[in-house]
C-alpha cells in the first residue's frame, strides 16, 4: 500500500472521529439546554383584545407615571394613548439626557424652543405636565388621529411616525386607566438592592403622590412582622367605581421594580413578584376602591 493510500485513509478515520465528537458534542449542548431553565427576561406587558403589548420595567413605571398624569388632570383615555404614543417614539419611554440637536427627556423637548430649561425638561413630571399642557390647547384632539394631535404639540421632522406606537400606546393606557382587570403583569428578576422597609414605604408614598396624586390618609402602612402592607384607598383618584380600583392595582404593578413590591391585591384577585401574574386571592374580596401592596 502507498504512503498516500495511508494517508488518506488515516485522513478518512480523522474525520470521522471529528464527526462522532462533533455530534456527540451537539448531542450534550442540546440536552443541557432542554435541561437547564433561562432566566424569565424582567418585562411588563399590558393585555389587549388577546395580545401582549410588553415594555421594560423602566418603560412601564414611565408609562405610569404618563398615564397617571392624565388620570389626575381628569383628561380621557385618548389623551393616555397619544402621551404614550409620542414618548415611545421621542425616547423610547426612557428619560434620556440627550437626542436630536438640543431635545431632551420623555418627550424630547427642546429649551431653545421654549420647553423649558434643561433641568426642568429631564424632570419627567415637569415633561409630562408640559406635553398635556400643550395637547389640552389642541382643539378636537380627543377625535383626532393619534399621529395627527401628537404631531399638533411636537412639531416633529417625522410627523407620521407616531402611528405605528399607537395600538401598545392603547393598550397600556387602557389598562392604566383601570379597563380589563388585570391587564397588566411583571415578571421582575430578583434583586437584593431593592427597598424593605420603611425605605420601601417611602418610595411607594412618594411614587403615589407623584403618579397618581395618592397622599396622606389615601396611602395607609401597616407595619407587619415581616413585611409592611400599605392600603392604597382608589377613591381618591378621580375615576370611577371598578375603574379606579384597577387604575391604582395596574399602576402598583407597573412600579413594583422600584417600589419592591411583593404583592398586589385587588378586588378578588392577588398579583404576586413569585409568580409574576394575577391568581385568585384566598383571602376575602376586598371591596372596590381598596388596592393592598405588600413591601418587604
Amino acid at each position: 500500500m502507498s504512503g498516500r493510500r495511508r494517508r488518506r485513509r488515516a485522513t478518512g478515520a480523522a474525520v470521522a472521529a471529528v464527526v462522532v465528537v462533533g455530534v456527540g458534542a451537539t448531542a450534550g449542548v442540546v440536552w443541557f439546554l432542554e435541561r437547564t431553565e433561562a432566566p424569565a427576561p424582567a418585562r411588563c406587558a399590558a393585555e389587549l383584545d388577546g395580545g401582549s403589548w410588553y415594555l421594560t420595567p423602566l418603560q412601564a413605571q414611565n408609562a405610569a407615571l404618563i398615564v397617571g398624569t392624565s388620570v389626575q388632570r381628569g383628561l380621557p383615555g385618548r389623551a393616555a394613548t397619544i402621551g404614550l404614543a409620542t414618548a415611545i417614539q421621542e425616547s423610547s419611554l426612557v428619560n434620556v439626557d440627550y437626542g436630536d440637536r438640543d431635545s431632551l427627556g420623555l418627550f424630547q423637548q427642546r429649551p431653545s424652543q421654549g420647553w423649558g430649561t434643561p433641568e426642568e425638561i429631564m424632570d419627567p413630571v415637569y415633561s409630562t405636565g408640559a406635553f398635556f399642557d400643550g395637547l389640552v390647547e389642541v382643539t378636537g384632539y380627543e377625535a383626532m388621529e393619534v399621529t395627527v394631535a401628537a404631531q399638533a404639540v411636537q412639531r416633529s421632522g417625522f410627523p407620521d411616525a407616531y402611528a405605528q406606537h399607537e395600538v401598545r400606546s392603547r393598550a397600556w393606557a387602557s389598562a392604566l386607566t383601570g379597563h380589563s382587570p388585570g391587564a397588566i403583569t411583571c415578571t421582575l428578576t430578583a434583586d437584593d438592592d431593592r427597598p424593605t422597609g420603611e425605605a420601601a414605604r417611602e418610595v411607594l408614598a412618594e411614587r403615589a403622590a407623584r403618579d397618581l396624586g395618592l397622599d396622606g390618609e389615601a396611602v395607609r402602612a401597616e407595619a407587619g412582622d415581616d413585611a409592611t402592607v400599605v392600603h392604597l384607598d382608589a377613591t381618591a383618584v378621580p375615576l370611577e367605581g371598578e375603574l379606579a380600583t384597577w387604575a391604582v392595582a395596574h399602576w402598583a404593578v407597573a412600579t413594583a421594580s422600584v417600589t419592591g413590591a411583593e404583592e398586589v391585591r385587588a378586588a378578588d384577585r392577588v398579583w404576586s413578584r413569585e409568580r409574576g401574574e394575577w391568581s385568585a386571592d384566598d383571602g376575602d374580596r376586598r371591596p372596590d376602591g381598596q388596592v393592598t401592596v405588600v413591601l418587604p
